[in-house]
């Protein structure tokens, strides 16, 4: 039985990628959050309730970077040109955001700016990926293998319009993330900014979907013509039944469901998102076999890959783990 490569390696980026948003998403979600957060315990639960894993999380988005240079060499040169301006934006983020994260502890006197730097470190990187998403879902210009557009076609309404979902949704994963690991007055003000923010990631979600099938003719083909309708209709009911039960195990006390539920909702979102680009990694330009590399190199790359994965999966899941359970303003776990 011959196996596409091609195929294995777009699955293996888009699920570096995707958990790079889910594990990633929570953390930058509190930092969005943390100016909201009562100086002082509230503030110190927060940040302790990430601080055993936010590094290993962005373990993942390294992975899926280096896996797109390494395996479709043409898209990573593509989209590095068209989106250098928001993607450097995001990575001095996150830079700036874990550098915050160390002085808050080793530079009390000026905890208070970098508690903003945090926040807004955070906030920052949110709205770059969503920009990035945006971005790729409306286009990019290609001509002879080369980016052809200009330096600001990046920054439209609709990437903006991603932009602050993507920082909403984020926020929503932090809320629901501490509504499972913290106790008392914070857990309650998480319950509260769950419920608030999953009325605004629906809206957002709604926002996006109804937008994106009038950006090019093969999105509005696959999700309003039949029969691509037929099958994109599940995503937006699984979408709707999610919510309905996000909203009852809220208002239920429920503590982990509405993580879980959350997380399911990205999925959904993330399914969507492959049924509208698939087969292409630039969409509408390029697809994932005329950006692939060839083939020995993808044979010589899925060794090591096979090797690399399963050790950094086990490594993710035994950090979470051993953390487990509720985090105090100390950092000691229950």
């Amino acid at each position: 039985m011959n196996i596409d490569l091609t195929l294995v390696w777009a699955f293996i980026i888009v699920l570096a990628v995707f958990i790079y948003v889910v594990l990633d998403g929570f953390d930058l979600g509190i930092g969005i959050l943390f100016r909201r957060f009562a100086v002082g315990h509230d503030r110190d639960t927060a940040m302790n309730s990430i601080a055993p894993v936010w590094d290993g999380n962005e373990t993942w988005l390294v992975m899926g970077g280096g896996g797109l240079l390494a395996a479709f060499p043409l898209a990573y040169g593509l989209i590095l040109s068209a989106l250098y301006a928001p993607i450097v934006l995001m990575l001095l983020a996150l830079v700036f955001r874990g550098v915050a994260f160390e002085f808050r502890w080793r530079d009390p006197a000026h905890r208070g700016i970098w508690d903003l730097a945090f926040s807004g470190g955070s906030l920052l990187a949110a709205l770059s990926q969503g920009i990035v998403l945006g971005a790729l879902l409306q286009g990019v210009a290609v001509q002879d293998r080369a980016y052809a557009g200009g330096w600001w076609d990046w920054l439209t309404p609709f990437t903006l319009l991603t932009g602050v979902s993507v920082a909403v949704a984020y926020a929503l994963l932090g809320a629901t993330w501490l509504v499972m690991k913290a106790e008392g007055r914070l857990q309650q003000q998480a319950r509260r900014m769950a419920l608030g923010l999953g009325g605004a990631t629906l809206v957002a979600i709604a926002a996006v979907s109804l937008a994106t099938p009038f950006l090019n003719a093969d999105y509005f083909d696959t999700w309003l013509r039949w029969p691509g309708l037929l099958a994109v209709v599940p995503v937006p009911v699984l979408v709707a039944l999610a919510s309905f039960a996000f909203v009852r195990s809220l208002k239920a006390g429920q503590e982990t469901a509405p993580f879980l539920l959350t997380l399911f909702v990205f999925l959904l979102c993330f399914v969507g998102l492959g049924i509208s680009v698939f087969p292409d990694v630039v969409p509408g330009a390029v697809s994932i076999w005329q950006a692939a590399t060839d083939h020995s190199s993808q044979v010589f790359m899925l060794w090591g890959t096979a090797l690399v994965l399963p050790m950094i999966l086990g490594y993710t899941a035994w950090s979470y783990w051993v953390f487990r359970g509720k985090v105090a303003a100390d950092g000691y776990h229950a």
